[in-house]
């Protein structure tokens, strides 16, 4: 009976044990370890994010609406742009990694210095862009009513685009105060004071006849359910019970609290990899301006750092995907 017996030998072996299993190095074979586990980490987290969209999916925030800003450009409507321009402006920062890679593999130091710092300005401005992205969201643009059951009440025009409340609202001399819980409406407190009152969004809604209340119910065609004037005007008058303006993790004025508290997490949590990459990848470019890895003979460090920095990327393609396009 032939027995198969596996090469031992140097030449064509694939697994030797050893300190260098499959040809790699412990770090870099470490670095795979810590990857996979990330991976079925955000895994975990976007499953979640998929379930809880699913149980909401009548109510659930249309992208489009809720990331429309882009800087500088105030009142323009600009649909996923700037997610779009942050996303690019990851992924060729990955280029620039792979770059400085290669030339660490052919021992050029200049090369390696240029595209690590390319990459890591390629992080920072991920990174401010998503602080941006953030404070946008948690100011909001618009504003929003909530109702008795808590629902999301929104206000349109004739031609079913968002009104915010200041165009709405008739303003009224007097300080506003914080109520509290003993205080407040149907005895909940508020951790923030708006800018209007109740009383002042219905004057102004009674004032102005091309105003409409729009509910985050979809209709057979996709679309958000827009009240009629009248039936605007008894959800008003009957259901409306305090203000929303932006989101945070108690309440959101484009949807459902989870929306809000998925973007923060989720978003959060990349942003953190992001941030501990640039970190790592600052420490690593004055690292081969100093000529350590020169010395050495070997930029394998570079290469340890581009699969971490490989994976931050492909993960933001997963949650761009899941949370901006889906």
């Amino acid at each position: 009976m032939d027995a198969t017996v596996a090469r031992t030998g140097t030449e064509g072996k694939t697994w030797g044990g050893g300190n260098q299993p499959l040809g790699a190095s412990y770090g870099k074979l470490m670095m795979w370890f810590f990857i996979l586990s990330d991976a079925l980490t955000f895994t975990g987290f976007l499953s979640a994010y998929g379930f809880s969209r699913f149980k909401f999916a009548d109510s659930w925030p249309i992208p489009d609406e809720v990331f429309n800003h882009f800087p500088f450009l105030h009142g323009v409507d600009a649909p996923m742009y700037y997610v779009a321009l942050m996303t690019f402006i990851l992924i060729f920062s990955s280029v620039t990694m792979v770059l400085a890679v290669d030339a660490g593999h052919h021992m050029k130091q200049g090369k390696v210095t240029i595209y690590m710092f390319l990459t890591i300005i390629g992080g920072l401005i991920f990174l401010g862009s998503q602080a941006w992205e953030w404070s946008n969201f948690i100011s909001g643009e618009y504003g929003a009513l909530t109702s008795k059951g808590g629902k999301i009440l929104q206000f349109v025009d004739g031609e079913g685009h968002r009104v915010a409340l200041e165009d709405i609202a008739v303003a009224h001399e007097g300080e506003r105060i914080t109520h509290a819980e003993n205080t407040g409406v149907w005895f909940e407190g508020e951790s923030t004071v708006s800018d209007f009152t109740l009383e002042e969004i219905k004057e102004g809604f009674a004032a102005n006849d091309n105003l409409y209340i729009r509910t985050l119910d979809f209709n057979e065609e996709g679309e958000k359910v827009i009240l009629s004037r009248d039936e605007s005007q008894n959800w008003l008058d009957n259901n409306a019970v305090g203000i929303v303006e932006g989101a945070n993790l108690t309440e959101n004025e484009y949807g459902p609290p989870l929306f809000a508290d998925f973007f923060f997490f989720i978003t959060g949590f990349h942003g953190f990899h992001v941030l501990s990459g640039v970190i790592i990848n600052v420490i690593i470019f004055f690292n081969v301006i100093v000529g350590t890895y020169e010395r050495r003979g070997s930029y394998e460090m570079v290469e340890k750092v581009g699969l971490y920095w490989h994976f931050v990327d492909l993960v933001w393609v997963f949650v761009f995907t899941f949370f901006y396009l889906v």
